[in-house]
């Protein structure tokens, strides 16, 4: 097990702050383990630990049930509590119940969740400016690296981050299995039963085209004219609502797209990227036989990881892969899979080139013989870019 550093220095300003600290990402992506971590940080006598996942704990899945629980516990005690939730969507109006307890206690509450609609609705109406989140994402090369030295970027490419697969020493069979597994449960758990989905083929066909079309532009409607050439008519609403469901289950990412030069939003195609290119991989396959879509996705993911607010750009006819913006800077990324050839140089670097911003410019490559940089635009190797 590594200690997840990157996320516990974001979250220690707020221990034991009057604020609610909620961890959100797709399932499995190790936030029960950093709940743990930061339990074990705090070290706290007066800790409750609850696993809503775990069915010793479904007596308490209702918010009164739940809320009584914790009374019970903590009595006339005047000791400050640490609570710490794993899986608080599973408890039928939990914000009630949490909201109430922060009300009546001296309590530090720590919660997890699988699905971003934990932060909109009657959440935001208990308990708004009260909560601060974090977004936990699997594994990245640099903390598998950390994990394990001989865990190649080219097993990367085509297995992702996933926190376990280290338990199972990476191997092939296994850890496709085990992604599969994952897939299915957040399908099943954080998609069709939350959403109450009744139509499975129709979600399955939108899953496999977008897992397909990683990385690539497109829209509800060119998702229904793919459908209604399948002799199945599906209108672009209805694929919205699936899109934005895998969306609240961190399945997928869905990037903007901006004019860099009007500095506006532009009503075209987006695009979406997997939360985990191993599911991907595990689900489709041929990771490798399309390794610049998935440099693409971990570049993205990684992007997100960093804390940008990631966009795809577009300058005149030329797309720029990504464009991250934190503290008020701006970072344009360019990937491609080789860059060797004098023409390909030139096209990588194009779109950078038309930018005339001060704002950072890299071209992120995997192979080839281009060393150093283009016209004052450097470009370095992925693998070089994500251990830096």
């Amino acid at each position: 097990m590594i200690i997840r550093e990157s996320y516990l220095a974001k979250i220690r300003p707020f221990i034991g702050k009057d604020i609610i600290k909620v961890l959100i990402g797709i399932r499995r992506s190790g936030k029960s383990v950093l709940l743990e971590q930061i339990r074990d940080e705090i070290a706290s006598p007066h800790t409750i630990y609850l696993n809503f996942e775990d069915l010793r704990n479904q007596h308490l899945c209702d918010y009164n049930a739940f809320h009584d629980y914790i009374c019970g516990k903590i009595g006339d005690s005047t000791e400050k509590f640490c609570l710490f939730c794993d899986e608080i969507q599973e408890v039928t109006g939990w914000e009630k119940a949490i909201n109430s307890l922060r009300v009546i206690f001296d309590i530090d509450i720590y919660i997890t969740g699988s699905n971003s609609r934990l932060l909109s609705g009657e959440l935001a109406t208990y308990i708004a400016g009260r909560y601060v989140s974090f977004v936990v994402y699997p594994f990245s090369f640099f903390e598998f690296k950390i994990l394990d030295h001989n865990y190649t970027f080219d097993n990367y490419l085509v297995y992702g981050g996933m926190p376990f697969l280290s338990a199972l020493n990476f191997d092939p069979e296994y850890s496709k299995k085990y992604l599969k597994d994952v897939f299915n449960s957040i399908v099943l758990k954080d998609i069709l039963q939350r959403n109450k989905i009744r139509d499975t083929d129709l979600l399955e066909r939108i899953l496999s085209y977008v897992l397909t079309n990683v990385g690539a532009s497109f829209s509800a409607t060119s998702i229904s004219k793919f459908f209604k050439a399948e002799n199945r008519t599906v209108a672009p609403e209805t694929i919205l609502n699936y899109l934005k469901a895998c969306e609240e289950a961190f399945l997928f990412h869905r990037l903007k797209n901006i004019d860099i030069k009007g500095k506006r939003l532009l009503k075209v195609n987006e695009k979406y990227y997997v939360a985990d290119h191993g599911l991907r991989e595990a689900v489709c396959g041929a990771n490798i036989k399309n390794a610049k879509l998935i440099l693409e996705n971990i570049v993205c993911l990684e992007l997100l990881r960093r804390g940008y607010n990631t966009s795809v750009g577009r300058i005149g006819d030329w797309e720029i892969d990504f464009v991250g913006e934190k503290d008020g800077e701006k970072l344009y990324v360019q990937v491609c899979y080789i860059l060797s050839e004098e023409t390909t140089v030139a096209r990588e670097f194009r779109s950078l080139l038309d930018i005339k911003d001060n704002h950072p410019k890299i071209v992120l490559y995997k192979e080839g013989s281009f060393r150093g940089s283009f016209e004052g635009i450097p470009a370095i190797r992925i693998e070089d870019w994500l251990l830096g």
